[in-house]
């Protein structure tokens, strides 16, 4: 049978539509909970006011077989993923034998539009639609331009053996700190994986992050209501099932560290950290962290802890293996693309030099070079915004 494309500006409410969404992501290389149907509906419902849902769906006859989530702006220049501002990695969702057509007929509906540019970030360099998505650029008339993102630190916890000797080196570490944190007195870790446990917690958790990041002269994407709305849409949606999970670090019943993270399909996600800044001396986000290496040692279900985007230096205390993302800016204008290479180029040869840099921004007045894709500091995803200690 031909593959059939559908259209939407809002996700159907169809319960067996997101069964076969949910199902497909399950399949993919190394699934993720980014993208499954839950994550794009929270998008769709607290990001309704800047962007604009652009949802493919490819069907054969009443199967789906592929699933492109993806936002417009308002001026309908730019095309992204729908999840880029808030998901460490993105990417089509396509059944094996139909991915080529699938992506084709994509790029085909992209180029109807006329776009400036189809942006997408956080896409796994390692992802199979990567080179569907260069034979069908060809036959659509787009230049692509793939240039290297974050390389996202992984904590692999192997066999029976390894783990073991994981658990060992870690607590060690582990009991040192803690030692010193039980002079404070009683400390307590949890993991809270339903709504009624987890949404009581959420406003004094991203009033904890967004007091750190104040204090660090920053401000947290926890400061708006999308990103509040978002991460309590997506607590609300998975209640019960176990894939959002709240882990807590408490001393006398009061929190001071905290991880929005999620348990699916072997995976835990360190996602959204944060720590009581006036506990910042105890290392608060560290015990937390390593408490979480430490349960996932012992839960046979759980492969591997992703500690997702940015490049933290904390995080090479525990990593042993990395994935890498791209930033992928595919357009049907030379210019635009010869522009987007140059100015990668130019950013990345004045990162090797800060007082170039900072010589740079003098003589335009003190206004950024480049825009903020292309932060010549990128260290750290500012959709996600990851502290810790």
């Amino acid at each position: 049978m031909s593959l059939r494309i559908e259209q939407h500006s809002k996700i159907p409410e169809d319960a067996e539509l997101h069964r076969q969404w949910n199902s497909i992501a399950r399949q993919t290389k190394q699934p993720q909970v980014f993208y499954t149907c839950e994550w794009a509906l929270a998008m769709q419902s607290a990001y309704a006011a800047s962007q604009t849902l652009l949802l493919l769906l490819g069907y054969e006859g009443d199967q789906l077989v592929g699933v492109a989530s993806l936002a417009t702006d308002r001026a309908e220049k730019k095309i992204s993923f729908l999840t880029s501002t808030t998901a460490d990695y993105c990417d089509f969702l396509t059944l094996p034998s139909w991915r080529d057509q699938f992506i084709d007929a994509v790029l085909e509906e992209v180029a109807k539009r006329q776009p400036e540019k189809l942006m997408l970030a956080n896409f796994p360099s390692d992802s199979d639609a990567l080179g569907s998505m260069r034979r069908a650029a060809k036959t659509y008339g787009f230049y692509i331009f793939m240039r290297p993102a974050y390389a996202c630190a992984r904590v692999e916890l192997g066999n029976g053996e390894h783990r073991e000797n994981l658990k060992s080196t870690i607590a060690g570490k582990l009991q040192r700190k803690l030692r010193v944190l039980q002079r404070a007195g009683e400390i307590a870790f949890a993991h809270l994986r339903s709504w009624a446990a987890i949404g009581p917690l959420l406003p004094n958790f991203a009033d904890a992050h967004a007091t750190r990041f104040q204090l660090a002269g920053r401000v947290s994407n926890l400061a708006t209501v999308e990103r509040r709305c978002f991460i309590e849409d997506l607590a609300r949606r998975f209640s019960n099932s176990g894939t959002v999970t709240l882990s807590l670090l408490s001393v006398n019943g009061r929190p001071i560290a905290w991880n929005y993270g999620f348990q699916f399909c072997g995976s835990w996600f360190w996602y959204q950290p944060t720590f009581d800044s006036e506990w910042q001396s105890y290392s608060p986000g560290y015990c937390l962290l390593a408490k979480i290496i430490l349960d996932a040692c012992d839960d046979d279900r759980i492969s591997l802890v992703d500690l997702g985007l940015g490049d933290e230096q904390y995080k090479d205390r525990f990593r042993n293996a990395s994935r890498h993302t791209l930033y992928v800016t595919t357009t049907q204008s030379r210019f635009v693309h010869f522009r987007e290479i140059a100015r990668y180029r130019t950013a990345t040869a004045l990162k090797q030099s800060p007082k170039i840099e900072t010589a740079v921004r003098l003589v335009l007045d003190q206004k950024p070079l480049l825009p903020a894709t292309y932060s010549l500091r990128d260290s750290a995803s500012k959709a996600h915004q990851h502290v810790t200690d």
